[in-house]
């Protein structure tokens, strides 16, 4: 299993560049491949790479393609929040970051810098991007201008946030904190978090707040005249020469950066000068204002100089440059490489590596989001190619449905029905996949149709079936495409868009038959909800089922949970929980939760116990307190088909959860049901499900 990382922050300048290079690093010492992502970068321009990016692949010498380590643009994931298409943002961040996933053996995920935009937006998209990835986050948060109080309490409150999203978070890093202050603030933050949190504090390092020359004159869009090999020079401060040289002289400081206007020689030379003697501070760089360009005797008395500052000509007047030289962060670059090894030592001494390298290598992902699910699923149908029959071939949302899946290269398909009337569905429709493009079979004129009759005879004659009674059945649809299932010609159907589930299973109950050891056939739905995928059983199938049947579903459940990824917590609900309730209705559940422990001691499962108690930890931890499955419960039983089925559909209306299934449990190979009332993507996800269901028989 992949293991990865997000880095989060809980503002703007956090200084979270410095915890990602020390992260690669110590990553690399580690794992072999590390890769590096990020779901949303800074509008890039004229075919440059963001900065981030740049920075920890150049210098770290990754391979990976630049196009590769991101998500979307900041415009493109505005665009479409505004557009109220924060689904389809998901979509395409979980599909880029599994892709590059699959080539590295550890991720680093850096979370997002908007500039601009509010801090709760930029906090709401890191919680949700790093539950949507199912990785454990560290949260990254600076004490520049905050009292203690201020600062451990927002840090206390973004822990809080991200912890009731559901996102796990491994470690917090106080960045930029007053040196004399890293125990006061270590101390104040492990008294607000629980002690699986690792604390870490690094101090306010001057050095990496100050912006290079570099990073004002692309601020100023400025021209640089000279120096250009000390562009990376770092400017802790800046100041305006407008006085007389005798008189500023006085002003400079350590690593200044001196704006003037272009026509004053003397402020220029006297810098210059001031830069190489002893008795005055370094000079980090110099601004020309105005756009003048010194004097052909000036330039020329600079160009003999050996010990050249940054000078670059600036467009703008002195006041407007000085107010952009003021606003410029610091940020890290490639090219910088003092920053960089700044970075890392300040990281090795003030992080506790070793503890946050167990918990990463411990930490297991507890649940699985919606998109991530469906991501996940998709994934699978494709690595194992499988054929799947749709018989309703008369039915537009079948043939919609099976467009799309044609045209997304996902799984093969027949479908039964007649072509030129198939054909005028696609142009009615305007459906642009080509006729040619979709295997259609017409059941009486197939050259299989007398093999399936003669096959159906011999399986049924037992049973009172005539050759007769055989050709009219395998005249039906459903018969036909399940003998399709029964003769190896397909791997799986799905049906009943335009039939009754009775119509839909009953040939395979009669010749495909249970799996050995299955005496009763059972359904589930796996219900997508805004923060979770649960599993409910039996909402199609079995309207009373006896507390051995009920067992046996539970069971089926549980093993088809695990199939697709969720690890089973398994809840057998009833109208009261615990010990708390009497009667036949709570003794057959609790009877059945009895049979599921003593057959498969294995399992985590919780009954009778009532729904909220299921779902919800508070009410779970009141009702039973001491059960590791009371409100984390995932995959749920219902008592009776009356409460499952009126459940599913009543959590699917009121929440707009999206139902996937019926998925039929028990069969030697997968048919499935669909609802009378089902939709495009209710078909689409059930022949998806249909075929990863076949990878396993």
């Amino acid at each position: 299993m992949n293991k990865a990382i997000y880095i989060a922050t809980s503002e703007a300048h956090s200084g979270k560049s410095l915890v990602a290079l020390g992260l690669m690093r110590t990553l690399l010492g580690k794992t072999a491949k590390v890769g590096y992502f990020r779901p949303i970068i800074d509008d890039v321009k004229n075919g440059k790479k963001d900065n981030h990016i740049k920075t920890i692949l150049k210098h770290f010498e990754l391979d990976i393609n630049p196009d590769e380590a991101f998500g979307l643009t900041r415009p493109e994931f505005i665009n479409k929040r505004n557009e109220g298409k924060e689904g389809e943002v998901l979509d395409i961040i979980i599909e880029k970051y599994k892709k590059l996933e699959e080539k590295f053996d550890f991720m680093l995920v850096e979370g997002t810098d908007f500039s601009g935009e509010g801090t709760a937006i930029e906090l709401d998209a890191n919680i949700l991007f790093a539950k949507n990835l199912g990785i454990p986050a560290i949260i990254v948060s600076s004490g520049i201008g905050k009292t203690l109080d201020e600062f451990i309490n927002g840090l206390h409150l973004t822990y809080d946030t991200f912890k009731e999203k559901e996102v796990e978070v491994l470690a917090v890093i106080a960045n930029k904190v007053q040196e004399e202050n890293i125990e006061i603030v270590k101390t104040g933050v492990e008294k607000k978090l629980p002690k699986n949190v690792f604390v870490n504090v690094i101090p306010l390092i001057p050095s990496l707040n100050n912006p290079t020359v570099k990073e004002i004159a692309k601020a100023l869009d400025a021209k640089i005249l000279f120096g250009k090999k000390n562009i990376n020079n770092q400017a802790a401060n800046y100041k305006v020469g407008a006085m007389q040289l005798r008189n500023y002289l006085t002003h400079l400081e350590e690593n200044s950066l001196i704006i003037t206007p272009g026509d004053r020689a003397d402020v220029i030379l006297g810098a210059l000068q001031a830069n190489i003697s002893s008795n005055y501070p370094s000079v980090a760089g110099i601004v020309l204002t105005g756009g003048i360009i010194p004097e052909k005797p000036i330039v020329k008395l600079i160009e003999g100089l050996n010990q050249i500052v940054p000078i670059i000509s600036a467009k703008q007047g002195t006041f407007q440059a000085t107010n952009i030289v003021g606003s410029v962060r610091a940020q890290m670059y490639a090219s910088n490489k003092q920053k960089i090894i700044t970075s890392l030592n300040a990281f090795d001494k003030h992080v506790e590596v070793h503890k946050l390298n167990e918990r990463l290598i411990s930490f297991t992902n507890k649940g699985i989001t919606p998109r991530m699910f469906q991501y996940n699923l998709l994934k699978r149908a494709k690595q194992v190619r499988k054929h799947i029959v749709l018989p309703e071939g008369n039915d537009d949302r079948v043939i919609t449905a099976a467009c799309k899946l044609i045209e997304m290269n996902i799984v093969d398909l027949t479908i039964l029905g007649n072509r030129d009337k198939i054909e005028s569905t696609l142009k009615r429709l305007h459906i642009k996949t080509k006729i040619d493009k979709i295997d259609i079979i017409d059941p009486t004129a197939c050259e299989n149709y007398p093999d399936f009759v003669q096959t159906f005879y011999e399986l049924r004659k037992h049973k009172g079936v005539t050759m007769a009674m055989a050709e009219d059945l395998m005249c039906d649809v459903s018969y036909f495409g399940t003998m399709m299932v029964y003769k190896g010609l397909a791997d799986g159907m799905v049906s009943g868009a335009a039939h009754t589930t009775q119509h839909t299973i009953k040939p395979a109950l009669q010749f495909v038959k249970t799996k050995p050891g299955v005496s009763v056939v059972s359904s589930i739905f796996f219900m997508c909800l805004d923060d979770r995928v649960s599993v409910f059983g039996d909402c199609a199938i079995n309207p009373n089922p006896t507390s051995e049947q009920l067992a046996e579903i539970a069971i089926s459940s549980a093993d088809s949970s695990k199939n697709f990824g969720i690890e089973p917590k398994i809840a057998m609900l009833s109208y009261s929980s615990g010990t708390s309730g009497k009667g036949e209705d709570v003794d057959r559940v609790r009877k059945a939760t009895e049979i599921i422990k003593k057959l498969r001691p294995d399992l985590k499962v919780e009954g009778p116990i009532q729904y909220d108690a299921a779902v919800d930890a508070s009410v779970g931890k009141l009702k039973l307190p001491d059960s590791e499955v009371a409100g984390q419960a995932n995959v749920l039983i219902f008592p009776d088909l009356n409460t499952g089925n009126n459940t599913y559909k009543a959590v699917q209306r009121e929440t707009g959860a999206l139902a996937i299934g019926p998925m039929l449990q028990g069969l030697n190979k997968p048919v499935n049901d669909l609802s009378r009332g089902c939709t495009i993507d209710d078909i689409f996800n059930t022949v998806v499900l249909t075929a990863i269901q076949a990878q396993g028989i």
